[in-house]
């Protein structure tokens, strides 16, 4: 029933590390809840129902875990379903999290031959290597896993869902909601589909390199704080999938040294990714809460109102910007020498995938530290853009100890590494992949080698003390040589200086914008309004409007949109006596999908048990109807 096996436990471990500080920053953002006995109960069993997906070892009870995941992410989503647009994001989150877990049930039904009771991963295995479609049980996971971790072309609900939450919960699900998807991911790949293809690792490595950079060119047009955020979850779980994709290929090469490292280093990055990004979700949501905007144009000047929450977003930006020595430079550094140890290959197709990843994580991490000097210089430094960044103070103390806490566990990655990686080695030598801690730490904890002859290495505590060491040895020489300081105005070109003189996101963001104009595909409109002063006097003040619309919402998604809409008017036609009967027609039609599939893919269709099915389901469906009526 249940599984605590060495990944099932990391992974306990993930979301232990994620929730805890969260309870600290729930507990001092609680107060500004309207529904608190709603949004405790949700809350309480999102966590569990987290916890009870990594553990579940029985198909029931993995399904029943994921469900409640889904379902108590969307009461959540919905906890001020007043506020504007919150009831039909909610709908949109609801949908897509339900178009995966149709996959998953699919995957479920194929692998265990319609017993869900009695099946656990062993048993789905075996059924496995006998199913003549391994592919479609691929694509299965694809769909079904992966489009709740966020990847392209499935992210398009994150944006959306993230923002809309209560903060703390928006950390919960871009930092642990996210990573309990991926495992997932790692346990059917491992436990049930495995060896795998060539063409499967390939296709990873392919979905993550655009994944990153797909999230990081959106998150750089974003002026919303935690929309921002969102699509920096996109990135990151792309980056994952290419140190995960890395290990894939090289297993069905038969270097298993090389995939070992690779999937050492995709498991330290979710474990990254989960701290800092929840810290920057906490500090996200401190800052809409003493400022109640989330549009970043309405911040500056809040690193001397709200200190802790900017030193704090500080670290988690220099960590997912992979600045060293951070811990977020740290594992990309292990994936971009994953990539390099393929330079043996002589496969063609990894020959032209393997370059493009390395290419895409390289302008990945140029493009999200341009994003970052954006946010965090935009939303701390300079001068205050609106009257409520001027009066903003810091957050209630239980919301900084969460921030504080969190904080703590961004460092801890980055300082204990060596504890890390001994974890992530134990996991990988459970699937019978080669332990890499020895080569790693060849020359001691002290230093990180690749695990190839050519490889890089890398100290993270040298690096920390030097930083430190020179950090210390410039304030020394500043405090010695000091001068005179002499405070004058600013100069901006003849006008007075003020916040409207300032870089706004807008400009910073302006070239790249211009540069990627085919993937933004964004409008700018030059717009002029009429205003006037308290001596009545009129006068026009212009601006720069830019709207940016996604490229998978404007093609692949208003087609499908389209042909949906299509499809439930001739469905609402056909059964428009009654409300309740157009949803029960509905219900049916899914599940007639889901076991029609089911037997078609086993081989076990036949017409005469279709029409017994059929007419069946229409008796029920009559039944619940007339039950309705009366």
């Amino acid at each position: 029933m249940l599984i605590f096996d060495n990944l099932s436990l990391i992974f306990i471990g993930l979301i232990l590390l994620g929730v805890i500080p969260n309870l600290f920053y729930m507990a001092g953002y609680l107060p500004h809840i309207q529904r608190k006995s709603y949004f405790l109960i949700h809350y309480f069993a999102f966590i569990f129902s987290m916890l009870g997906v990594v553990v579940a070892n029985n198909t029931i009870l993995f399904l029943f875990f994921w469900e409640l995941m889904s379902l108590t992410s969307w009461k959540l989503i919905l906890t001020d379903e007043k506020q504007k647009g919150v009831s039909k994001i909610a709908r949109f989150y609801f949908f897509m999290t339900h178009f995966g877990f149709i996959f998953i049930l699919m995957l479920f039904l194929i692998l265990s031959n319609g017993n869900l009771e009695s099946s656990n991963f062993a048993l789905l295995k075996e059924n496995a290597s006998h199913f003549i479609y391994p592919f479609l049980l691929f694509a299965f996971v694809i769909l079904g896993f992966l489009s709740k971790a966020g990847v392209v072309p499935m992210h398009v609900w994150l944006p959306y869902a993230h923002p809309k939450a209560p903060s703390p919960v928006s950390a919960l699900m871009s930092g642990v909601m996210l990573k309990v998807a991926l495992y997932g991911m790692i346990r059917f790949l491992f436990d049930v589909l495995y060896p795998w293809p060539l063409e499967w690792g390939i296709t990873i490595l392919i979905l993550g390199a655009i994944s990153s950079l797909v999230g990081v060119l959106y998150a750089l047009s974003e002026h919303d704080i935690k929309a921002l955020l969102a699509n920096h979850s996109i990135e990151n779980i792309g980056i994952i999938l290419i140190g995960f994709g890395m290990g894939m290929i090289f297993d069905t090469l038969g270097l298993k040294t090389l995939s070992s490292f690779a999937f050492i280093a995709a498991l330290f990055h979710i474990f990254n990714h989960m701290s800092f990004k929840s810290l920057l979700f906490m500090g996200a949501g401190s800052i809409l809460h003493q400022t109640h905007t989330k549009n970043m144009e309405h911040y500056g000047g809040l690193i001397k109102s709200m200190p802790i929450t900017a030193w704090t977003f500080l670290i988690a930006s220099m960590s997912i910007s992979a600045l060293p020595p951070s811990n977020g430079f740290l594992s990309e550094w292990m994936i971009f020498q994953s990539l390099l140890n393929s330079s043996a290959v002589t496969i063609m197709e990894l020959k032209l995938a393997i370059p493009f990843a390395l290419f895409a994580l390289a302008l990945t991490g140029g493009l999200a530290i341009a994003c970052f000097v954006k946010a965090y210089g935009i939303t701390f430094l300079g001068l205050h853009r609106s009257e409520n960044a001027q009066h903003a103070k810091e957050v209630n103390p239980l919301m900084q100890t969460g921030m504080v806490l969190m904080t703590l566990v961004v460092l801890s990655l980055m300082l204990f590494t060596p504890w890390f990686i001994g974890y992530f080695d134990l996991v990988v030598q459970d699937f019978n992949h080669t332990s890499v801690y020895d080569i790693i730490f060849s020359h001691g904890i002290w230093q990180i080698h690749s695990v190839s002859s050519n490889g890089g290495v890398v100290s993270p505590l040298i690096l920390l003390g030097l930083l430190l060491f020179i950090t210390t040895m410039l304030y020394g020489i500043g405090r010695i040589f000091k001068s005179k300081i002499r405070y004058h105005h600013s100069w901006a070109c003849g006008y007075q200086t003020n916040a409207s003189t300032q870089y706004s996101a807008t400009g910073f963001a302006g070239p790249i914008r211009r540069f990627f104009a085919w993937l933004y595909g964004h409008d700018e409109k030059l717009k002029t309004i009429t205003l006037s002063n308290k001596n009545k006097t009129t006068y026009d003040e212009s601006f720069f409007e830019v709207h940016v619309e996604p490229l998978f919402e404007s093609t692949l998604y208003k087609s499908v949109i389209k042909v949906t809409r299509l499809i439930s008017y001739y469905i609402y036609r056909f059964s428009y006596f009654e409300q309740h009967q157009h949803y029960s027609g509905i219900i049916f039609s899914l599940l007639l999908f889901v076991l029609f599939s089911y037997r078609i893919f086993m081989g076990e269709f036949s017409w005469l048990s279709f029409i017994i099915e059929l007419v069946m389901m229409s008796i029920v469906t009559k039944v619940l109807i007339l039950g309705d009526k009366k």
